[in-house]
Protein backbone atom coordinates (compact mmCIF):
# COMPACT_ATOMS: atom_id res chain seq x y z
CA UNK A 1 0.00 0.00 0.00
CA UNK A 2 1.49 3.25 -1.01
CA UNK A 3 1.90 5.87 1.06
CA UNK A 4 1.24 9.48 1.01
CA UNK A 5 1.88 12.95 2.50
CA UNK A 6 -0.46 15.19 1.34
CA UNK A 7 -0.54 18.81 1.42
CA UNK A 8 -2.31 22.20 1.30
CA UNK A 9 -0.33 24.79 -0.46
CA UNK A 10 -1.48 28.79 0.37
CA UNK A 11 0.25 29.64 3.39
CA UNK A 12 1.64 25.89 4.09
CA UNK A 13 3.87 25.42 0.94
CA UNK A 14 4.04 29.44 -0.52
CA UNK A 15 4.17 32.30 1.17
CA UNK A 16 0.32 33.53 0.01
CA UNK A 17 -2.38 34.01 2.43
CA UNK A 18 -2.07 37.64 3.32
CA UNK A 19 -1.99 38.43 -0.79
CA UNK A 20 -5.41 36.54 -0.23
CA UNK A 21 -6.65 38.21 2.50
CA UNK A 22 -5.68 41.72 0.81
CA UNK A 23 -7.36 40.22 -2.19
CA UNK A 24 -10.81 39.01 -0.75
CA UNK A 25 -11.27 42.61 1.27
CA UNK A 26 -10.70 44.34 -1.87
CA UNK A 27 -13.32 42.08 -3.34
CA UNK A 28 -16.13 42.51 -0.51
CA UNK A 29 -15.22 46.71 -0.53
CA UNK A 30 -16.01 46.67 -4.20
CA UNK A 31 -19.35 45.42 -3.36
CA UNK A 32 -19.91 47.26 -0.32
CA UNK A 33 -19.52 44.99 2.38
CA UNK A 34 -16.61 46.09 5.37
CA UNK A 35 -14.88 42.64 6.44
CA UNK A 36 -12.28 43.10 8.90
CA UNK A 37 -9.10 41.87 7.89
CA UNK A 38 -9.01 39.15 10.84
CA UNK A 39 -12.03 37.58 9.68
CA UNK A 40 -10.86 37.18 6.12
CA UNK A 41 -7.69 35.80 7.38
CA UNK A 42 -9.12 33.16 9.53
CA UNK A 43 -11.23 31.81 6.36
CA UNK A 44 -8.57 31.21 4.04
CA UNK A 45 -8.89 27.84 3.06
CA UNK A 46 -12.03 27.53 2.00
CA UNK A 47 -13.47 27.52 -1.17
CA UNK A 48 -14.68 30.69 -2.50
CA UNK A 49 -18.10 29.77 -2.26
CA UNK A 50 -17.92 28.69 0.98
CA UNK A 51 -15.43 31.65 2.45
CA UNK A 52 -18.19 34.27 1.19
CA UNK A 53 -20.75 32.32 2.61
CA UNK A 54 -18.62 31.81 6.02
CA UNK A 55 -17.81 35.79 6.11
CA UNK A 56 -21.42 37.37 4.78
CA UNK A 57 -23.86 34.40 6.39
CA UNK A 58 -27.26 32.90 4.96
CA UNK A 59 -28.61 36.50 4.40
CA UNK A 60 -26.31 37.67 1.70
CA UNK A 61 -27.17 38.51 -1.76
CA UNK A 62 -26.59 35.59 -3.90
CA UNK A 63 -25.98 37.74 -6.89
CA UNK A 64 -23.04 39.29 -5.52
CA UNK A 65 -21.50 35.96 -5.13
CA UNK A 66 -19.70 35.57 -8.65
CA UNK A 67 -18.79 39.12 -8.90
CA UNK A 68 -16.90 38.44 -5.44
CA UNK A 69 -15.26 35.78 -6.74
CA UNK A 70 -14.47 37.10 -10.06
CA UNK A 71 -12.72 39.77 -8.33
CA UNK A 72 -10.78 37.75 -5.59
CA UNK A 73 -9.69 35.70 -8.66
CA UNK A 74 -8.47 39.30 -11.06
CA UNK A 75 -6.86 40.82 -7.72
CA UNK A 76 -5.03 37.69 -6.77
CA UNK A 77 -4.10 37.05 -10.22
CA UNK A 78 -1.98 40.51 -9.88
CA UNK A 79 0.75 38.29 -7.79
CA UNK A 80 1.29 35.34 -9.52
CA UNK A 81 4.67 36.15 -11.29
CA UNK A 82 5.54 37.17 -7.38
CA UNK A 83 4.80 34.09 -5.63
CA UNK A 84 7.21 32.52 -3.15
CA UNK A 85 7.37 28.96 -1.81
CA UNK A 86 8.23 29.28 1.98
CA UNK A 87 11.58 28.24 3.52
CA UNK A 88 12.12 24.45 3.21
CA UNK A 89 8.70 23.44 1.29
CA UNK A 90 10.43 22.34 -2.06
CA UNK A 91 13.47 20.77 0.22
CA UNK A 92 10.51 18.58 2.24
CA UNK A 93 8.56 17.75 -0.69
CA UNK A 94 11.71 16.26 -2.58
CA UNK A 95 12.96 14.79 0.57
CA UNK A 96 9.30 13.02 0.97
CA UNK A 97 9.89 11.78 -2.49
CA UNK A 98 12.98 10.68 -2.44
CA UNK A 99 11.65 8.16 0.77
CA UNK A 100 9.34 6.71 -1.00
CA UNK A 101 5.74 8.95 -0.46
CA UNK A 102 3.33 9.60 -2.75
CA UNK A 103 3.34 13.60 -2.72
CA UNK A 104 -0.31 14.93 -3.65
CA UNK A 105 -1.02 18.73 -3.26
CA UNK A 106 -4.68 18.93 -2.05
CA UNK A 107 -5.74 22.99 -2.82
CA UNK A 108 -8.72 24.82 -2.70
CA UNK A 109 -6.83 26.82 -6.24
CA UNK A 110 -7.36 25.16 -9.36
CA UNK A 111 -6.88 26.50 -12.83
CA UNK A 112 -4.38 29.75 -13.52
CA UNK A 113 -4.07 30.08 -9.77
CA UNK A 114 -3.03 26.42 -9.01
CA UNK A 115 -0.50 26.26 -11.72
CA UNK A 116 0.70 29.57 -10.48
CA UNK A 117 1.45 28.16 -7.10
CA UNK A 118 3.11 24.99 -8.82
CA UNK A 119 5.55 27.32 -10.79
CA UNK A 120 6.30 29.04 -7.40
CA UNK A 121 7.48 25.50 -6.03
CA UNK A 122 9.25 24.35 -8.51
CA UNK A 123 9.12 21.43 -7.32
CA UNK A 124 7.02 19.41 -10.14
CA UNK A 125 9.65 16.58 -9.97
CA UNK A 126 8.35 15.26 -6.78
CA UNK A 127 4.59 16.25 -6.70
CA UNK A 128 2.74 12.52 -7.96
CA UNK A 129 -0.54 14.43 -8.47
CA UNK A 130 -2.47 17.31 -7.01
CA UNK A 131 -6.67 17.33 -5.91
CA UNK A 132 -8.10 20.52 -6.60
CA UNK A 133 -11.29 22.44 -5.65
CA UNK A 134 -12.59 21.03 -8.73
CA UNK A 135 -12.81 17.70 -8.24
CA UNK A 136 -15.04 17.20 -5.41
CA UNK A 137 -18.77 18.39 -4.57
CA UNK A 138 -17.76 19.43 -1.11
CA UNK A 139 -14.44 21.47 0.12
CA UNK A 140 -12.60 21.58 3.18
CA UNK A 141 -13.45 21.24 5.96
CA UNK A 142 -15.56 18.15 4.50
CA UNK A 143 -13.32 15.19 3.98
CA UNK A 144 -13.93 14.61 0.53
CA UNK A 145 -10.21 16.69 -0.83
CA UNK A 146 -8.09 14.46 1.49
CA UNK A 147 -10.13 11.15 0.20
CA UNK A 148 -10.16 12.31 -3.16
CA UNK A 149 -6.34 12.66 -2.51
CA UNK A 150 -6.23 9.35 -0.99
CA UNK A 151 -7.70 7.46 -4.12
CA UNK A 152 -5.27 9.26 -6.30
CA UNK A 153 -2.37 8.50 -4.62
CA UNK A 154 -3.54 4.77 -3.86
CA UNK A 155 -3.36 4.77 -0.06
CA UNK A 156 -5.30 4.28 2.86
CA UNK A 157 -6.06 6.60 6.14
CA UNK A 158 -3.20 4.57 7.93
CA UNK A 159 -0.69 4.93 5.31
CA UNK A 160 -1.53 8.74 4.74
CA UNK A 161 -0.51 12.02 6.49
CA UNK A 162 -1.97 15.11 5.91
CA UNK A 163 0.20 18.82 6.38
CA UNK A 164 -1.51 22.46 6.48
CA UNK A 165 -2.11 25.47 8.10
CA UNK A 166 -5.70 25.93 8.64
CA UNK A 167 -8.15 25.17 10.83
CA UNK A 168 -10.27 23.95 8.08
CA UNK A 169 -6.94 22.17 6.96
CA UNK A 170 -7.15 19.55 10.56
CA UNK A 171 -10.87 19.43 10.36
CA UNK A 172 -10.46 17.73 6.57
CA UNK A 173 -7.75 15.42 7.93
CA UNK A 174 -9.76 14.61 10.86
CA UNK A 175 -13.09 13.95 9.73
CA UNK A 176 -11.02 11.59 7.33
CA UNK A 177 -9.62 9.84 9.88
CA UNK A 178 -6.19 10.83 8.30
CA UNK A 179 -3.28 12.57 11.07
CA UNK A 180 -3.21 16.08 10.32
CA UNK A 181 -0.10 17.98 10.91
CA UNK A 182 -0.04 21.86 11.57
CA UNK A 183 2.12 24.33 10.30
CA UNK A 184 2.17 28.34 11.54
CA UNK A 185 3.47 29.37 8.49
CA UNK A 186 -0.20 30.44 7.46
CA UNK A 187 -0.64 32.58 10.52
CA UNK A 188 -3.26 30.63 12.64
CA UNK A 189 -2.04 30.00 16.40
CA UNK A 190 -1.21 26.80 17.77
CA UNK A 191 -3.60 26.36 20.14
CA UNK A 192 -6.15 26.38 17.15
CA UNK A 193 -4.54 24.19 15.00
CA UNK A 194 -4.55 21.62 18.12
CA UNK A 195 -8.04 22.53 18.39
CA UNK A 196 -8.98 21.87 14.96
CA UNK A 197 -7.53 18.33 15.36
CA UNK A 198 -3.48 18.71 14.75
CA UNK A 199 -1.49 16.14 16.03
CA UNK A 200 1.62 17.89 16.51
CA UNK A 201 2.02 21.36 14.66
CA UNK A 202 5.48 22.98 13.29
CA UNK A 203 6.73 26.54 12.36
CA UNK A 204 7.27 25.64 8.61
CA UNK A 205 8.34 23.62 5.95
CA UNK A 206 12.12 23.87 7.25
CA UNK A 207 10.76 23.33 10.97
CA UNK A 208 9.25 20.27 9.86
CA UNK A 209 11.94 19.03 7.44
CA UNK A 210 14.18 19.47 10.38
CA UNK A 211 12.40 17.21 12.93
CA UNK A 212 11.18 14.81 10.31
CA UNK A 213 12.55 11.84 11.69
CA UNK A 214 10.56 12.98 15.02
CA UNK A 215 7.17 13.46 13.63
CA UNK A 216 4.14 11.44 13.51
CA UNK A 217 5.51 10.98 9.92
CA UNK A 218 8.22 8.73 10.70
CA UNK A 219 5.58 6.58 12.38
CA UNK A 220 3.36 5.43 9.54
CA UNK A 221 3.66 3.00 7.09
CA UNK A 222 7.25 1.84 8.09
CA UNK A 223 8.31 5.62 6.68
CA UNK A 224 11.87 5.57 8.20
Amino acid sequence: MARAALFDVDGTLVDSNYLHVASWWEAFRQEGHTVASTAVHRAIGLGSADLIEHLLGPGRDREQEARISSAHAALYATYFERLAPLEGAADLLRSLSARGWSVVLVSSASGAELKALRRALGVDDAITDTASSDDVDEGKPAPDPIRHAMELAGATSETTVYVGDSVWDMKAATRASVPAVGLLSGGIPKADLENAGAVEVHRSPADLLAHLDESVISGIGGAR
